[in-house]
């Protein structure tokens, strides 16, 4: 995989440096990804910037669990060790950030930041949906280029190694790129009297980045556990009560630790000083986030805008007001407890 913190390094110097120097000194690059790192420096570029967009969209989707998508400085994988384990969790992350990879160069397709590559060259003539004929305009994101180009790059990694991980990786691979695709959108501009819509104009665009993650964060919810088969070319299921996977479901093959507390063999950073929610009993609830060790409550003065009122003509006015409330954090083990994990 072509890890976070390579990414970032692509985007802050390429462009000063050079693409040959940055992409020849970039640790745990293929020779394919490296060609294409120095054949299209803005492109690498533009996956770097979106690497921050698909960061904030996984730790979005996990904020109120207990694993929250936490980054590490000064560590080139960014989540550390939790990468090294099969799990759910790194299901998700590679699907997300190969959508990631989908959705920043599309759009950079898009805006005519990218040299190779424009709006989509087939959406041309007439076409039509259920309410009509309609003609291609605008700029189409050119979602295709997008795949096509993420999936030799990514990819090219895991075919260097045939092996269940690799087998893993390349299929929550491409179930990232395949959903920024799914929530692809027409959208249309009516031409006619009085906005009579007699003609359309039309042109496919992404939706929010939100969507994409929303979907993915529903099939880890739904990730089924396997096993590669005997010749190695695909999955078995781990429990036969289970459904077999599609092409669209995340797959994993090893049990999540439970991220209770620190853990460095399995990279869980634990749960010691995060906010809960004492009335609630989902995973955002102070029993199920502090594992049953229980939480500190700190009372905290706040702040915020009220009493807000609309003034002719174009100013909206506010109120300073005070609020106090009850922060609840959870307590950290006891010693003996965390050393045993560490």
């Amino acid at each position: 995989m072509f890890t976070l913190g390579q990414l970032s390094l692509c985007c802050r110097y390429i462009g000063a440096l050079g693409a040959r120097v940055i992409c020849d000194n970039i640790p745990g690059l293929v020779n394919k990804q490296r060609q294409l790192c120095q054949r299209y420096p803005d492109i690498m570029q533009s996956v770097g910037e979106g690497a921050k967009e698909w960061i904030r969209e996984c730790q979005h989707q996990f904020r109120h669990h207990r694993w929250n998508c936490s980054t590490l400085d000064r560590d080139h994988t960014v989540f550390g060790r939790v990468m090294l384990r099969s799990s759910r969790e790194a299901a998700f992350v590679y699907a997300i950030s190969s959508a990631g990879v989908v959705y920043a160069i599309t759009r950079g397709c898009s805006q005519g930041d990218l040299k190779a590559c424009s709006c989509d060259p087939l959406k041309r003539g007439r076409s039509k949906d259920e309410r009509g004929e309609f003609d291609w305009g605008g700029c189409s994101d050119n979602i295709n280029y997008g795949i096509r180009f993420a999936k030799a790059f990514v990819d090219a990694k895991e075919k260097k190694v045939k092996d269940a991980r690799a087998l893993m990786n390349l299929h929550n691979n491409r179930c990232g790129r395949m959903a920024v695709k799914r929530f692809l959108k027409l959208e249309c501009k009516c031409h006619g009297v009085s906005g009579s819509c007699t003609l359309r104009t039309c042109w496919l665009a992404m939706s929010d980045f939100r969507k994409t993650g929303d979907y993915l964060r529903k099939k880890y919810n739904g990730a089924i556990q396997v096993t590669m088969n005997q010749d190695g070319t695909g999955f078995t299921l781990a429990n036969k009560n289970f459904r077999k996977p599609t092409k669209t479901d995340l797959v994993y093959f090893e049990n999540s630790p439970d991220y209770c507390v620190m853990d460095k063999s399995a990279g869980s950073l634990g749960t010691a000083g995060r906010v809960c929610n004492k009335m609630s009993r989902g995973t955002d609830g102070c029993e199920v986030m502090c594992c049953g060790r229980g939480y500190d409550t700190t009372r905290v003065t706040r702040i915020t805008k009220c009493e807000c009122k609309f003034h002719w003509c174009c100013a909206v006015r506010c109120k300073e007001c005070e609020d106090t409330v009850d922060v609840h954090t959870c307590k950290a083990p006891k010693r003996a407890e965390w050393l045993d994990q560490t």
